[in-house]
């Protein structure tokens, strides 16, 4: 698979066991409930798709994707907080479904917290339509928090 490059320094490439570090300096700064490095590492040994987007060699974002079956689900998506609302995570999203159709799936899903109005809002503007709701999937301050299971497919 070729990386993504641009004249701004842009690079889509695969995540390594030697970016967990930079990884985990954003989740906890994304997320009130962070990935472990364990998880991230767990995702690389099954071989899962892990994606990072560097601009001038900074990491700013990166992503999970499972593929089976002819479903893929996309586990993680994010951009650093300081570099969001710049288009990085839709380059990521775009990615992962250009990925997801070359490994043979039908669907791409994921999972959204109704509080992130601003990915639920990507995912609309990009085609998703929302198929049910996990009860209870996410741990919140105040207990948990349902999520929004969404699909895109992707035969059209």
């Amino acid at each position: 698979m070729s990386a993504i490059l641009s004249d701004q320094g842009e690079r889509l490439r695969p995540m390594t066991v030697n970016d967990l570090e930079r990884v985990m300096a954003i989740e906890p700064l994304a997320y009130e409930f962070p990935w472990s490095e364990g998880i991230f590492r767990d995702c690389l040994r099954v071989g899962y798709c892990c994606w990072c987007y560097e601009e001038n060699g900074e990491l700013l974002g990166y992503g999970v994707m499972s593929v089976a079956a002819g479903e893929s689900h996309i586990l993680n998506l994010t951009v650093h907080p300081e570099s969001q609302r710049k288009g990085i995570g839709r380059k990521l999203l775009m990615h992962f479904i250009q990925l997801a159709r070359r490994h043979g799936a039908d669907t791409l899903m994921l999972e959204v917290r109704p509080s992130n109005t601003a990915a639920i809002r990507l995912y609309d503007a990009m085609g998703f339509n929302e198929m049910g709701r996990r009860r209870n999937y996410y741990p919140s301050e105040n207990g948990r928090e349902d999520a929004l299971l969404l699909a895109l497919d992707l035969t059209t």
